[in-house]
């Protein structure tokens, strides 16, 4: 299976790809010709693990991570 990164993508392009709606289909054109066309799926479900930290949290964790990485550098 191939894969396309969409952080590669030029924005305006990226949000055409993901605006897509369920069954809505993107024809591909290329000097005048069909080159392929993709159909919009169901969107990605979120995940459903435990909620994300607060922001403090994050912050003070990278924060640890990072102080103890320059620790054992240094």
């Amino acid at each position: 299976m191939k894969r396309l990164d969409l952080d590669d993508l030029p924005p305006k392009l990226a949000q055409l790809l993901t605006g897509l709606a369920e069954g809505e289909e993107l024809l591909l054109v290329q000097d005048g010709m069909v080159a392929g066309h993709l159909t919009g799926g169901a969107p990605v479900p979120a995940t459903t693990g435990e909620p994300a930290p607060p922001p403090e949290e994050q912050a003070s964790e990278i924060f640890e991570q990072f102080r103890a990485m320059m620790e054992d550098e240094f």
